[in-house]
């Protein structure tokens, strides 16, 4: 059987550590949040005026725009996000946050702030500071 490169482990080894913090960022569910969920809010968040293009967000999350699209769906139902225009282009379709977005985010950055101490603390971080190091404390053992 061949043996893998060192590239191919360290993209399954991510592709693990992913799976892994997914799995332990569960509790975000208390706030009705997935993880990527909190992501697309953070980002809509630090955006200059708390809004976004979709196109730019898609980018800035890595993903397509149709992806984007399907994630933000179930946040504008439940009032996170609402859709807006570009007062210089109606075309171009923006992504505000709500204030009930704006809180929501408020309380689950706490609850992931702590999950991600447990997670990896900051203290592990400074001690192995290598992408290798860090990704064997979260768990990759693929070799």
């Amino acid at each position: 059987m061949s043996t893998i490169n060192s590239s191919l482990q360290l993209l399954m080894n991510l592709t693990k550590v992913q799976a892994i913090i997914a799995r332990r960022l569960d509790g975000l569910s208390a706030h009705g949040l997935a993880f990527g969920d909190l992501m697309i809010l953070y980002l809509i968040h630090e955006a200059p005026q708390g809004k976004l293009r979709r196109i730019d967000l898609a980018e800035r999350t890595g993903l397509t725009a149709s992806g984007i699209t399907r994630q933000l769906l179930p946040l504008e139902k439940i009032g996170l996000v609402a859709r807006g225009t570009n007062a210089r282009d109606a075309r171009v379709s923006m992504v505000i946050l709500t204030a009930r977005g704006r809180t929501v985010l408020n309380e689950a950055i706490k609850t992931a702030n702590a999950m991600a101490t447990e997670i990896l603390p900051e203290d592990q971080l400074r001690l192995n500071p290598s992408l290798s190091d860090i990704l064997k404390l979260l768990g990759a053992n693929i070799s």
